[in-house]
């Protein structure tokens, strides 16, 4: 079968991978509302195209803190990507390498960040935090990705606790035995880890915005807060001087009945005013949502769970396939709306 669209991948994954992977990576929390509104929101946004306007010529590149990247759509962090292929985070790495674009590195990958690295040495890799009230585990996450070239610190701020994800508590999730959570490999040694590979309330809920200044003083990298869909934590955010915020709600896995980050972006970007850049996830299954969302005041967006549907087609190559398919339908999606140049948006 020809893969059209982000959807022929989405249905052969589903098909293909077992289950229990299948169900984790699609859960939402509780009744998955905020997770189907993340894309049912885009539907109701509509373009007013400009016509003879010469589309001749197409520049569709962008830049993240300076660093120049394709086609503004990269790589949301997601765990355990061996669940979708065996090569997991490493493949990952490669084709964000490919189609040179950026791969945010999550805390929870099944390789380790020094794999990661090597697998795709030289490419724009920014990497995630969750921070664990064993603060010396996540001050060491921190020092090891700036020590192997990560560029980026991307603080996630939406999880205190894990939202109730339903299939996961039906299915009893855990990870195979061969499989580990790389990064964090002895440092919960002895403790029962029946939470996602982890024990139980493993996370810090008592992080402030004061932890900003902790982490800033542990890294020279810019800071990244994901997880932000108000006006007023956008405006804290600025004043705690994060260089980026990803408008994010975890992919609807978190809170349910949040709003759908495509409606929150236009109060964050309103409320940032030009002070930092401001990136999306969640939703994104076309390129001309990829359009909307610039459109709207994003400077890019990240995929999470179509980059896993590309990973269980054809691992490297198949996530190359999707990232080309969102390159080729915005590349279009901005000519026939009448717009040459991704910065003019």
């Amino acid at each position: 079968m020809a893969m059209v669209c982000l959807s022929d991948f989405e249905a052969y994954a589903k098909k293909y991978l077992p289950k229990i992977a299948w169900d984790f990576f699609a859960a939402g929390a509780d009744d998955c509302s905020t997770r189907d509104e993340n894309i049912l929101a885009y539907k109701r946004i509509h373009f007013r195209p400009r016509m003879l306007r010469d589309v001749s010529m197409m520049d569709i590149r962008t830049k993240l803190l300076g660093a120049e990247i394709s086609f503004p759509v990269g790589i949301a962090p997601t765990g355990f990507h061996q669940l979708a292929w065996p090569d997991g985070e490493k493949s990952t790495a490669r084709a964000a390498k490919a189609m040179n674009t950026c791969y945010i590195a999550s805390t929870y990958s099944t390789c380790t960040l020094e794999e990661i690295s090597a697998a795709a040495p030289g490419s724009l890799r920014w990497f995630q935090l969750y921070i664990h009230r064993n603060r010396a585990v996540s001050q060491h996450l921190v020092q090891r990705a700036e020590a192997l070239g990560f560029q980026g610190l991307v603080f996630t701020a939406d999880l205190p606790y894990t939202g109730k994800r339903r299939d996961d508590i039906r299915n009893g999730f855990c990870l195979p035995p061969h499989m580990k959570l790389k990064n964090l490999e002895g440092a919960f040694e002895g403790d029962n880890c029946s939470e996602y590979g982890l024990p139980p309330n493993s996370l810090d809920p008592s992080v402030t915005w004061n932890d900003i200044y902790w982490l800033r003083s542990l890294t020279h990298l810019p800071i990244i807060i994901k997880g932000i869909l108000t006006k007023e934590d956008a405006e804290l955010a600025v004043r705690h001087g994060v260089q980026g915020i990803i408008v994010s709600n975890h992919g609807g896995r978190q809170l349910d009945g949040g709003p759908a980050t495509i409606d929150a972006l236009v109060e964050v970007v309103a409320a940032v005013q030009g002070r930092v850049e401001v990136y999306l996830d969640g939703g994104i299954r076309k390129g001309s949502d990829v359009l909307k969302a610039l459109a709207l005041g994003a400077k890019c967006v990240f995929i999470g769970r179509p980059a896993l549907w590309g990973l269980a087609y054809k691992g490297e190559e198949g996530l190359q396939d999707i990232l080309r398919i969102l390159q080729d339908e915005f590349r279009l999606s901005m000519a026939l709306a009448g717009k040459g140049f991704a910065g003019c948006l």
